[in-house]
């Protein structure tokens, strides 16, 4: 089993790496500062910003790879695990860490902030990724947040940290709010392959054993994690995914129930676990129940030439 060191606390990294403790609650590292360390797979208790240069080898990010011509910030958030096993090895790290505890936010205006930055909720594979001058912007704040640890203590040095975090983060926000933009067409691959997806889910009626597909099963589908995949196809069409799911799940059900099927089959053979979760979602979606679509249906005028009667039709 796989050795997983403990990161509760800002000390606990700084203690790993060799760092002086400069604060309580939160660290700023220049890895050049510090002499080569073993790999570490850590189990965070803590928030972590991790500015990369010095890895050799192309990461991805979602589906693609980048380069290294840019910098990489890998986020980590409380109860995620990352990093390498410890093989012995020691290595020279380049970059930048920014670390504090959550105690640090709390009751502040960021805590209430930092549901917006899902990127930290994000695996290692999908990395941000700057632009050298933006680099220099992201260092310029942390050594801002550095410098704040050996202010006089006048009440207002865990205020401007704090700040100054938020700051950091709203780059953070501009460098992944770029990725969608400027990844368009390989976003747009996603899409296309979702809509397949959501076809051969049903065409292999993985319904009748998994029930109704899930925006997590259908993100690990497309090797994403489910917070990127759920953001992407926000962006890009302005709905959630799980509304894209209920969407298509509607559109075959409108269909079958158009074609004289019970509610109760219906509801079933779509992957529902009882007819009256498939009643309730219908109504929310459609503004009815399904009995009383199938009765607008079957007031049509060319209802009957739709069920092949006989007889005059309107024109």
């Amino acid at each position: 089993m796989a050795k997983i060191e403990k990161v509760n606390t800002v000390h606990d990294y700084n203690a790993y790496v060799g760092q002086a403790d400069e604060h309580r609650l939160a660290s700023v590292i220049n890895y050049d500062d510090l002499p080569p360390i073993r790999h570490s797979l850590n189990s965070y208790g803590i928030y972590g910003l991790f500015l990369r240069e010095d890895t050799l080898v192309d990461l991805t990010y979602g589906c693609g790879r980048y380069d290294y011509d840019e910098s990489t910030l890998i986020c980590v958030a409380p109860g995620q695990t990352g990093g390498k096993e410890d093989n012995g090895e020691r290595v020279a790290l380049k970059g930048w860490a920014l670390l504090f505890h959550p105690d640090l936010i709390r009751g502040t205006f960021l805590e209430g902030r930092m549901h917006r930055y899902s990127f930290f909720a994000y695996n290692v594979n999908e990395a941000l990724h700057m632009r050298p001058g933006e680099r220099d912007i992201l260092v310029a704040c942390l050594k801002l947040i550095k410098q704040e640890f050996h202010a006089p203590g006048d009440g207002c040095r865990d205020s401007i940290i704090v700040g100054l975090i938020d700051i950091v983060l709203q780059y953070c926000s501009r460098f992944y709010n770029r990725q969608f933009s400027s990844h368009r067409q390989q976003n747009s691959d996603i899409l296309t392959r979702f809509e397949q997806l959501m076809h051969s889910y049903y065409d292999s009626e993985r319904q009748l054993t998994d029930g109704l597909p899930t925006v997590q099963a259908c993100a690990s589908e497309l090797c994403l994690s489910s917070n990127y995949f759920a953001d992407l196809i926000k962006k890009q069409t302005g709905i959630t995914a799980g509304e894209h799911i209920h969407r298509f799940v509607m559109s075959m059900a409108k269909s079958r129930l158009t074609a004289g099927e019970q509610v109760c089959q219906v509801a079933y053979a779509l992957g529902f676990e009882y007819p009256q979760h498939f009643s309730r979602l219908f109504k929310k979606m459609e503004g009815c129940t399904p009995s009383e679509y199938i009765a607008s249906r079957s007031r049509r005028p060319d209802h009957r030439a739709d069920n092949g009667d006989t007889g005059a039709t309107a024109d």
